[in-house]
């Protein structure tokens, strides 16, 4: 039957998802990111005002949301992940269009979260 783990009966199947690559790595989160038109406020020509939910993508209660424009969003979805350009390109395309734009399941790092305001300091 197997050794007796110290902290009783296994109930759930223990197994690893994804493994370390590198301990002093920033680790990440994987989210997903919704948009949605935000009310005009000051904003540079050309880029649109943005309501940002960030939901933590494996369902947990964690729903955040911050205010940001078009340009900033999309200049840290091509400099903080690595999602394939023809991504970043539709997923523009989407905020243009007045439905919610979503990227699913986005990796971004514990500094980036924090710096947009998720995890507090």
């Amino acid at each position: 039957m197997g050794q007796v783990s110290p902290f009783g009966p296994r109930l759930f199947p223990i197994g690893v998802i994804e493994g370390w690559t590198d301990w002093g790595q920033d680790s990440g989160m994987r989210v997903n990111l919704i948009t949605r038109p935000s009310r005009p406020t000051t904003s540079v020509a050309g880029t649109i005002p943005l309501l940002l939910t960030i939901r933590p993508a494996c369902g947990i209660p964690g729903d955040y949301e911050c205010h940001m424009d078009s340009a900033a969003l999309l200049r840290l979805l091509r400099q903080q992940t690595d999602l394939p350009g023809y991504v970043l390109e539709t997923f523009e395309r989407r905020l243009h269009s007045p439905a919610d734009a979503r990227l699913l399941g986005v990796e971004l790092s514990e500094r980036v979260l924090t710096d947009i305001g998720y995890f507090i300091d």
